[in-house]
């Protein structure tokens, strides 16, 4: 019976001691000696485009009356500059600057937190899982606003990161910026260049025309000839009407003779005046539908060229309104104290683990001996 008794002590105390004593002490030993301290840098930020009328509500209200009445959130954009801080490309940059694979895999980092420690995947690949726990991105969908938070294990590189990034995501917002503005204005000016040779070739023909014809303008010019025509037409009339007063109340007069020849000379030249306009294809009228013609592309050709160059300059406001801005609510801090690991939470955690399995494993046992006897 006392045999009995004492193999079922061992076994608790064995038990106890393998599920709760010793992941205890090594947690605190762990988070007591070896645990690195872990410092975390903060900064929060908006992408914001001018000239887009949004509503907001709490703290996006707060930065509309606070100086950025002109602004209105640009959402798509903001998961961008988000989706740029996780990628590949900001971690190469990072690494350029700070060497963060050596950094990270400093033999100052505890094993558990080390970038490949002893014989561990040290790809690229690896060092960008590894990348993505040590940045958090969080939007805010309400007002817009992104915080930016770096955790690594030395204050100074915790700042540095997080100034990078953003410097990298302001970069990135004003290439965007860049890319887009030509691509928005380069159609526009390809069409104002389209619209300026055809006018430059329109106008041209009609001054060939001009010079080959020796005509200006054939609808001015004979509209000069139907004045002319008209004011001769009147001669004629005054002439003939002198004529036939001579002829009934002055049969004797000697002026009839010269007024008839006036008379024929005023017919002769109202011919010659009518010919110039509708006598042949040297007349005015055949000239008129070619010059017409001519004239209504060239029309057409500037009318087309202010098209496009007020295409132009909407493209151009157009491109101005789009314009993205990186403003920075918060800079990066630097940090004067680790955040993490919180080590008493880790041992007081791991303690309870310890009892919640030595509980459950007692039980088991208890049940498996109840079962044997």
């Amino acid at each position: 019976m006392l045999k009995t008794k004492f193999l079922d002590f061992a076994r608790r105390h064995t038990l106890f001691t393998a599920c709760v004593a010793i992941p205890t002490l090594l947690a605190t030993l762990y988070f007591g000696l070896f645990a690195s301290d872990i410092y975390v840098s903060e900064s929060s930020y908006v992408v914001r485009s001018p000239n887009k009328k949004t509503t907001s509500s709490g703290i996006g209200a707060m930065l509309g009356s606070a100086g950025f009445s002109g602004f209105s959130r640009a959402q798509d954009d903001v998961h961008t500059i988000s989706e740029y801080i996780r990628s590949r490309d900001a971690l190469e940059h990072l690494d350029q600057k700070l060497n963060l694979a050596k950094s990270w895999g400093s033999f100052s980092v505890d094993f558990f937190r080390r970038f490949a420690p002893l014989f561990a995947d040290d790809s690229k690949e690896a060092l960008y899982d590894y990348y993505l726990k040590r940045i958090g991105v969080k939007v805010d969908p309400a007002s817009g606003i992104t915080t930016l938070t770096t955790s690594v294990f030395s204050a100074k590189e915790a700042l540095k990161i997080n100034q990078l990034l953003l410097e990298q995501a302001e970069r990135l917002v004003n290439d965007l910026n860049e890319r887009g503005r030509k691509d928005l204005i380069r159609f526009a000016e390809n069409e104002v260049r389209v619209a300026e040779e055809k006018a430059k070739a329109a106008a041209l023909a009609v001054s060939n025309y001009r010079n080959t014809e020796a005509v200006v303008d054939p609808e001015r010019e004979t509209q000069i000839h139907f004045g002319q025509i008209s004011r001769l037409q009147e001669e004629l009339i005054k002439t003939k009407t002198q004529l036939a007063q001579l002829d009934a109340f002055a049969p004797d007069s000697p002026h009839p003779p010269a007024l008839k020849l006036r008379a024929e000379t005023l017919e002769k030249e109202i011919r010659k005046e009518t010919e110039k306009i509708t006598g042949g294809e040297n007349s005015l009228a055949s000239k008129a539908a070619e010059y017409e013609r001519l004239a209504l592309e060239r029309g057409f050709a500037d009318r087309q060229l202010a098209s496009a160059l007020a295409s132009l300059e909407e493209a151009r406001n157009e491109a101005q309104r789009q314009q993205l801005y990186l403003e920075t609510i918060t800079k990066p801090n630097l940090p004067d104290q680790a955040i993490y690991p919180k080590r008493l939470r880790g041992i007081i955690t791991t303690a309870v683990l310890g009892l919640v399995a030595w509980g459950i494993l007692s039980m088991l046992i208890a049940g498996v001996r109840e079962h044997q006897y």
